[in-house]
Parts: C-alpha cells; sequence; structure tokens
C-alpha cells in the first residue's frame, strides 16, 4: 500500500491506496511524516480532493479498494447516494436500507467509513437536526457541511 499526506483546509488528509484502488482517506491534525512526492497510484485521489475543496469538484470518481463487512459496504454504497449539499439523519439512512430498525447498525458502519469525504458520512446527522459522531471531530463536520452548503456562512470581522 502507499500513503500520501496532503495539507487541506481541516488538517491533513492520510490517503492511502494501491493499484486496486484507494482504501483509505483520513483526517489528522499533523502527519508523521510529509509527502514530497505523491505515489502515482494516489494521484488521483489528491487532484479530487484539491478540486472538491476549491468548490470545483461535487462528486469523486475514483477506484475504491473497501474493506468491511457485507452490511458496512451497503451502508457506504448508500452514503454515496446523499447528494453534495444535502443531509439525511441516521433514521433516513436505516430506513432507505430497508429496516428502521438497523438505525444503530447503520450509524456504527458510518462511523467506520475508511473514506472520509470520498464516502460522505459527514451528511448523516441526528434526526433533530443535531451534528452527531465524527471521527474527524464535530468541528470538522460542520466546516464539511458549510463548504458544501449553498449559503455559505461570511464572516463580519
Amino acid at each position: 500500500m502507499d500513503t500520501c499526506y496532503v495539507e487541506t483546509p481541516i488538517g491533513f488528509a492520510k490517503i492511502v491506496g494501491n493499484n486496486k484502488g484507494i482504501s483509505s482517506v483520513s483526517i489528522i491534525d499533523k502527519p508523521q511524516n510529509t509527502s514530497y512526492s505523491i505515489p502515482e497510484v494516489l494521484l488521483d485521489c489528491v487532484s479530487q480532493l484539491k478540486a472538491y475543496f476549491n468548490n470545483q469538484l461535487t462528486t469523486f470518481d475514483l477506484k475504491l479498494n473497501l474493506e468491511g463487512t457485507d452490511f458496512q459496504k451497503k451502508v457506504w454504497k448508500q452514503l454515496k447516494k446523499i447528494p453534495y449539499g444535502k443531509t439525511i439523519s441516521y433514521l433516513e439512512l436505516a430506513k432507505q436500507l430497508g429496516d428502521p430498525k438497523t438505525i444503530r447498525a447503520a450509524a456504527s458502519a458510518n462511523g467506520k467509513n475508511p473514506l472520509w469525504i470520498i464516502i460522505p458520512c459527514h451528511r448523516v446527522i441526528g434526526t433533530d437536526g443535531s451534528l452527531t459522531g465524527y471521527a474527524g471531530g464535530l468541528h470538522r463536520k460542520q466546516w464539511l457541511l458549510n463548504h458544501e452548503s449553498e449559503y455559505k456562512q461570511q464572516t463580519l470581522f
């Protein structure tokens, strides 16, 4: 597996993959190693992430190499269907999977998503509209949702 670190507006993206596809994208505060060159198999992912952060990309088109249970993969596939700039609740996610009783299992699979941003787990919120659970921290989840919002927040100072 090849690994690289790319600086983003909300931390460093750690990207892991090989010729079978991207297997992990996570966010960290500081990389253990700095990437001076990007492995060829990761170039497309780096390019698409940069385009996303520059408001030039709303849907990722990458070869993925996911490892997880069948249920986790089913949840991750459903997450990819959430449109850019939109959110759904964990309950809605469970209903889309065919059984509202799977809400806890769906939330758990959402939390184990290995492809931060690529599979948009940040677009899932609490039924009451609250931000809940995000491996990268709720401040990053809020940033991503604001970034994707058609109504950008302006600062006064």
